[in-house]
């Protein structure tokens, strides 16, 4: 399998280790007899490769809530710093809750970062208001996110192939996929859902007893409003990695002024294109931003002189590339190592 990306092999991980990480992508939840039963090994097998990956601290199964369901405005956010500020701030952001992907850009100077507020009634303008007031904070550049193209519960792992289309279907079927939502109005959360949903952000695979104890509802009670979330297309589940474990890439950020009668057209293009980790349409003049992975900067220049080029509408291109991600997909940090290894021991 030879791409230009690298995406398609985790650093130490044999073929088995990437099927169970493609199944967990396709769903973050799914029982391990169920993901054995496809792959053809046992559930056992299932659980100590997942046990190893999670405790190691490589990869983590995260519950999280699409922000447009919900009734939450996401903003991707640019803050540029002087040279001597922009790792302090970048990790004073990364330990907010309301905040997601943050990354360091152009050289380390530059902070890129995704805002959300966990509920419609949280605040995340207060966080824009505050950032252009914080000392060695030269400038800040918001845009707010307004369709997603390929991200959420797709990422490159559902790219990679480890999984066959017959085997990935085997998936979606036994678990009975939730239906697109019937009604495109903001679905209601309450603020009872708060402790459930964090729980789930730390760990998508909390099981429902340790569910049942932080939230104060009944087992029964946390399955059913799970699968109500789940069903409204409000829950899903990601991977969140420890960036570390990847093997070394060239991670770049792409913004594209695009004609806005090809937008819907461009953003289903770059969804199909094997170096998109995330695509989005945005405000703004640069209304596209997409993550880019790549082997090195020839596989980059080779991308954006082939399949970019090729888009159509394109008005103006500007890159930049990732030099560091501090903080990943949850807005949550995850448990300890010692947490870790006493979960994956009970597995």
């Amino acid at each position: 399998m030879e791409s230009d990306t690298t995406w398609d092999m985790l650093e130490g991980l044999d073929e088995l280790d990437h099927r169970v990480v493609h199944a967990l992508q396709i769903d973050g939840r799914a029982p391990f007899r169920r993901i054995g039963d496809v792959l053809g090994v046992s559930d056992q097998t299932v659980a100590r490769r997942y046990g190893r990956l999670r405790s190691s601290g490589l990869l983590r199964v995260v519950g999280l809530t699409d922000p447009h369901r919900i009734g939450v405005t996401p903003w991707f956010v640019r803050v540029r710093c002087t040279p001597d500020a922009a790792a302090s701030v970048s990790e004073a952001l990364a330990r907010r809750t309301d905040t997601r992907w943050v990354s360091l850009i152009s050289g380390g100077t530059e902070i890129f970062c995704l805002v959300q507020a966990a509920l419609p009634q949280g605040d995340d303008s207060l966080l824009l208001q505050k950032l252009p007031r914080t000392p060695r904070v030269v400038q800040v550049t918001a845009q707010a996110m307004l369709h997603v193209f390929f991200g959420q519960d797709l990422s490159p792992v559902t790219k990679a192939g480890w999984l066959s289309a017959d085997e990935a279907r085997a998936l979606v079927v036994a678990d009975a996929q939730a239906p697109a939502p019937e009604s495109t109005a903001p679905y209601p959360l309450a603020p009872d859902d708060q402790p459930l949903l964090d729980a789930l952000a730390v760990d998508g695979r909390t099981p429902a007893a340790e569910l049942a104890e932080v939230t104060g509802w009944s087992q029964t009670t946390v399955r059913r409003r799970m699968s109500e979330l789940r069903a409204a297309g409000v829950l899903y589940y990601d991977l969140d990695f420890d960036r570390r474990a990847l093997q070394p890439a060239l991670r770049t950020g792409l913004w594209l002024e695009v004609e806005p009668a090809r937008l819907a057209e461009v953003g289903a293009a770059l969804a199909a294109h094997h170096e998109i980790a995330f695509a989005a349409a945005t405000t703004g003049t640069a209304n596209v931003y997409a993550s880019v992975n790549c082997q090195d900067a020839s596989a980059l220049y080779r991308y954006l002189t082939g399949p970019v080029a090729e888009l159509p509408g394109i008005r103006r291109t500007e890159t930049s590339p990732l030099h560091r991600t501090i903080k990943g997909a949850s807005p949550l940090p995850a448990p300890s190592a010692r947490t870790r290894l006493a979960d994956a021991d009970r597995t």
